[in-house]
């Protein structure tokens, strides 16, 4: 039976639906389009290109700015069933080039990376034996200097997507943009005519209540009590 993005949010996400978004973004993809989605954290980013890295032929390569982000991103897809690896600086030669061996075999979906390593030897040369469909920018407001976190090893993304061979789809996302943010992150990155797409930053699972009890501990303790196997900070 022939995949598609549901059947492949239920069998290795365990998911029934698509949130808020998702499937926009996802078709697009599919269809060949740029995307840039500015979607809050916990919202589901990564499923948007995620779930089309395992329909598309040839190689995802994910650019984020976090070892952490990228070895629990690879750590989860593992688990689910997809193949994943990550290239960053606190690798070992050795694994590094386990890692590189391993795309070349085509047993590798998807590829996460440190911008920093987009352009040096080892990685540039493993683009002429790979076929890259797509590179998804994670963090993607770290492209401008008017975002929270400015990194300026993103603006070299653009030359590597000109070093390929062939020009991939470019998918950008982030959880917080301004309208500057986002035009410097369409123009920095060159997306053609992209599908854009806020979702909004409201979490719905989430409530801010301030209280101003004269007995703060005692109203610690009530409010425990109340609120028995239940998350809270």
């Amino acid at each position: 039976m022939q995949q598609t993005p549901h059947s492949i949010l239920k069998e290795y996400f365990g998911y029934d639906r698509f949130r808020e978004g998702q499937e926009t973004l996802i078709r697009q993809i599919l269809s060949g389009g740029d995307v840039l989605g500015i979607m809050p954290t916990g919202a589901g980013k990564s499923i948007c290109y995620q779930v089309p890295a395992m329909l598309m032929p040839g190689l995802t390569v994910v650019v984020s700015p976090l070892i952490s982000l990228m070895q629990d991103q690879v750590t989860a897809l593992r688990e689910a069933g997809i193949p994943a690896v990550c290239l960053h600086s606190n690798q070992d030669q050795a694994s590094y080039f386990a890692a590189l061996d391993a795309v070349r075999r085509g047993e590798v979906r998807l590829l996460y990376a440190a911008p920093e390593r987009l352009l040096t030897e080892s990685f540039l040369s493993l683009t002429e034996s790979v076929a890259i469909t797509m590179v998804a920018v994670d963090e993607a407001h770290c492209l401008s200097q008017w975002g929270q976190d400015f990194r300026p090893s993103y603006l070299r993304i653009t030359e590597f997507l000109a070093e390929l061979p062939r020009r991939p789809v470019v998918a950008a996302f982030t959880a917080t943009a301004t309208q500057t943010v986002r035009a410097d992150i369409k123009r920095l990155l060159d997306l053609h005519d992209p599908t854009e797409l806020v979702t909004g930053f409201d979490r719905k699972n989430l409530r801010w209540i301030v209280e101003r009890p004269a007995k703060k501990y005692d109203a610690l303790l009530r409010i425990l009590k109340r609120n028995k196997q239940k998350s809270g900070g």
